[in-house]
């Protein structure tokens, strides 16, 4: 109850200072002394808030339902207090934390900058109110109370000693599908306890936890990096309104330039450390796949660089006598579209619109939320792209036009109008399922190497082009030896990497141009004026990561096979040998010991595997063996242990609509059977697998060859045909693709039957130069902060 009325006072707050703050921009002088009072006492009250959350969170209060849903004893200390952003309400709680602090800085920021603050403050007083309703008492408020609507707990999660009492006897419930026991947890049954003497503190021992993919290293430092990234590109978005406001052009461009640079930076990080965390614990081997709600934050990422490039043209055009300067519309709604994408990928992830789409996706949030983030979006993108059109006739007459086909400034508007084109193509795609609609990754993929090589080229060019106009002689002496070095480099790649795609040597080409040009022009710079870098050092960051994502996924090798303990396979060059596993984490998981060898050289990984409490479902995690050349991905998919006699016999693959003969028979794949997702996504019981024909001395035999998981156990039933003298076992089924593995045998067969040994299934699968990627990454963030030192001090000129 406090910290709803916390929050509901900060709301009042917010509201106050916004409106303050317009009142002071209106003429009305004492309101800006209110307004910065009002603020501060928002940012107070918001923070306190939080630290209550995260009290309540790691004293383990499970009387409230949000740290009852998504903490428990178990969780270590980082990731209990990274529970703070496990759930909607939590994840909303972050963000307006973020975004007081940003908006902290901001006032102070402003308040230097002439009569900047009551204009920027007002804007961002009114984003910070929206954020505030979305977690009061009316939506996803975090301190809702456990009983405050009906919830089912696990009977694991109550008291032993008050199970078998004659007051929550009626609030029993069971599930036949897994067999576990639940209480009904409601404002009935917590009267019936108070009453009784007992609290909910006693009565809840312990919560749900988080989702095992969550209890992850990275689960601490990726959110608040990206959300930091969300919350600052509300700052780009106030400088444009403030300015349109005003009606002034003069100085928005340097004053909100920073901010956009380090909001791009800080977000492009957030970004791929989520692309870290995929490859390090989902175990498919990749980083981007091209998800809805991971493309979800790249769209305003990839218009927040676009904005970059064009501000700096406006910047320049400026410096020239200018008072607008070119393409002021181009930043304005570059600026306004960073921050509303920011709003829409909120709503996308946690209004329930993607949720069959997206692993990422949070559940249904109820038809009042989705409304809101409606209503939040609209408000945003109606404020912004309104207060532009009642500008536009005086931006239009006071905004300059003519630029020559050669010149930096034309170079720098391809290269924002290309990185939008990439913007809306992932845009188009990822709200593709709100229509009913899916596109995969090859759609993606195919889209983006044009694009990319545009981006290379441009990247190279625009550095060699001069401002106003270039003579087509100088640019070609300019980029005679970088053309020449990166044609050489890319035939060596070629050559030695064996690439046979054009796409893709014209990609290498375009990129090592990239590279080259930059690089060049840095080792100039650094010799002198170093604080000119940081462009070069992030074009050189992009540079690379661009190769490491070429070399990364076109030299990528695979292979699935099963490793018999103590039997050694070679494997992508290594001999391997399975050796056993051993528990870990207090025996909640198992280790399974890999040793490889080539050359000498030992290593040895360890991918690990573990049945979760939280769902009873199998988990997975990889073991990564970097070297410096490439990376070693072996992610574990099953293990035998040899207590149970296989079928011996003729192990045979087949597809839907494929056949294959054996003992005289012919096989027909007709049909997947499918599982029930939500049984299976739940831990319960299922069962999957292919439905046959068998056809033999003009007999026809339907076969259902099923994988059936109980408890926790997990099944392969053999099929006996006795007139066919054939037995049937599956070995294994792919969901996505249906593809079948199955062992045939004849019943009568007289084959002695082996000793079952330990078998251990793994994919293994080489990454080469993948630490170009994440090297990548890190190097363009670095030049990012580069310029933002150097933009922040020219925003005091």
């Amino acid at each position: 109850m406090i910290g709803s009325i916390i929050l509901t006072l900060a709301l009042a707050s917010s509201v106050v200072a916004a409106c303050m703050y317009f009142m002071n921009f209106r003429g009305y002088n004492n309101a800006l002394y209110y307004g910065r009072i009002a603020y501060h006492v928002m940012a107070m009250l918001v923070l306190v808030a939080a630290a209550m959350l995260e009290y309540l969170l790691l004293t383990h209060q499970y009387s409230f339902k949000y740290v009852y849903e998504y903490s428990s004893n178990e969780l270590s200390t980082g990731i209990l207090m990274a529970s703070f952003w496990g759930g909607q309400e939590g994840s909303f709680m972050l963000w307006l934390v973020l975004t007081t602090i940003v908006g902290l800085v901001l006032q102070s920021y402003s308040s230097k900058r002439g009569d900047l603050e009551p204009r920027v403050m007002s804007v961002f007083g009114l984003a910070t109110t929206f954020i505030l309703l979305m977690v009061s008492p009316l939506f996803k408020n975090p301190f809702v109370y456990l009983w405050a609507e009906p919830i089912f707990i696990g009977i694991k999660n109550i008291n032993p000693s008050l199970v078998n009492s004659p007051l929550i006897q009626s609030f029993l419930f069971s599930d036949g599908s897994s067999g576990q026991q639940f209480v009904k947890m409601n404002s009935e049954l917590f009267s019936l306890l108070s009453t009784s003497g007992i609290t909910l503190k006693d009565f809840v021992i312990n919560g749900k936890g988080l989702n095992p993919q969550l209890t992850n290293f990275w689960m601490q430092i990726h959110p608040p990096i990206l959300f930091t990234g969300f919350s600052m590109s509300t700052v780009p978005f106030c400088f444009a309104m403030a300015a349109m406001m005003k009606n002034d052009y003069k100085d928005w461009v340097k004053q909100s330039f920073p901010w956009l640079l380090a909001a791009s930076g800080i977000l492009g990080l957030g970004i791929m450390m989520g692309g870290y965390w995929a490859y390090e614990m989902l175990g498919w081997g990749g980083y981007w796949a091209w998800d809805p709600v991971e493309n979800s934050s790249l769209i305003p990422w990839l218009v927040g660089v676009a904005g970059i490039h064009t501000l700096l043209v406006q910047k320049k055009s400026q410096s020239k006598g200018e008072n607008v300067g070119k393409f002021a519309k181009t930043n304005i709604i570059l600026c306004i579209m960073m921050y509303v994408l920011v709003i829409y990928s909120t709503f996308l992830t946690r209004s329930g619109v993607l949720g069959d789409a997206s692993v990422h996706s949070f559940v249904d949030p109820g038809t009042m939320v989705y409304l809101f983030l409606v209503i939040f979006v609209g408000t945003f993108l109606g404020l912004g792209i309104g207060t532009l059109i009642y500008r536009w006739n005086y931006l239009t007459l006071h905004t300059k036009t003519d630029e020559d086909i050669l010149s930096r400034e034309l170079a720098l508007f391809t290269a924002a109008i290309v990185l939008c084109a990439s913007a809306t193509i992932v845009l188009v795609g990822t709200s593709a399922p709100i229509f009913g609609h899916s596109v995969d990754a090859a759609f993606y993929n195919s889209m983006h190497i044009p694009i990319a090589i545009i981006i290379g080229l441009v990247n190279g060019l625009s550095l060699l082009l001069k401002w106003k106009t270039t003579k087509s002689n100088d640019l070609l002496k300019r980029s005679l030896f970088s053309a020449v070095a990166s044609l050489i480099l890319t035939v060596l790649i070629i050559l030695f990497g064996g690439i046979s795609d054009v796409l893709v040597m014209i990609l290498t080409l375009t990129t090592t141009f990239a590279l080259i040009v930059n690089l060049e022009i840095a080792i100039k710079i650094i010799r002198g004026n170093r604080k000119m870098l940081g462009a070069y050092v992030a074009h050189i960051g992009i540079a690379v990561f661009l190769l490491g994502v070429v070399s990364s996924s076109i030299y990528s090798r695979e292979n699935d096979i099963d490793l018999i303990k103590n039997e050694p396979k070679t494997v992508l060059g290594y001999k391997m040998i399975f050796t056993g596993y051993r528990s870990i984490e207090n025996q909640t998981k198992y280790a399974f010991n890999i040793k490889l060898s080539r050359n000498d050289k030992e290593y040895e990984v360890n991918p690990i595997m573990y049945i979760s409490d939280f769902n009873n479902g199998l988990m997975r995690e990889p073991a990564i063996l970097s070297m410096a050349t490439k990376d070693i991905y072996v992610s574990p998919l099953g293990y035998d242990d040899g207590s149970t006699n296989k079928a011996e016999g003729k192990q045979i693959s087949l597809t839907i609509g494929g056949s294959a003969d054996f003992s005289g028979a012919k096989i027909t794949y007709n049909s997947f059977i499918a599982p029930d997702m939500s049984v299976m996504q739940s831990g319960g019981d299922f069962q999957m697998g292919a439905q046959l024909t068998v056809e033999k001395g003009g007999k026809s035999y339907n076969v259902d060859a099923l994988m059936k998981k109980e408890g926790r156990d997990v099944k392969f039933v053999p099929v006996e045909l006795k007139e066919a003298n054939i037995r049937v076992q599956l070995q294994k089924v792919d969901p996505a693709s249906q593809k079948a593995d199955l062992i045939f045998a004849e019943i009568n067969s007289t084959s002695t039957t082996q000793t079952p040994k330990e078998v251990l299934t793994i994919s293994a699968s080489t990454k080469p130069f993948i630490n170009l990627v994440w090297t990548g990454i890190l190097i363009m963030v670095v030049g990012f902060f580069i310029s933002v030192s150097r933009r922040l001090k020219e925003s005091f000129v």
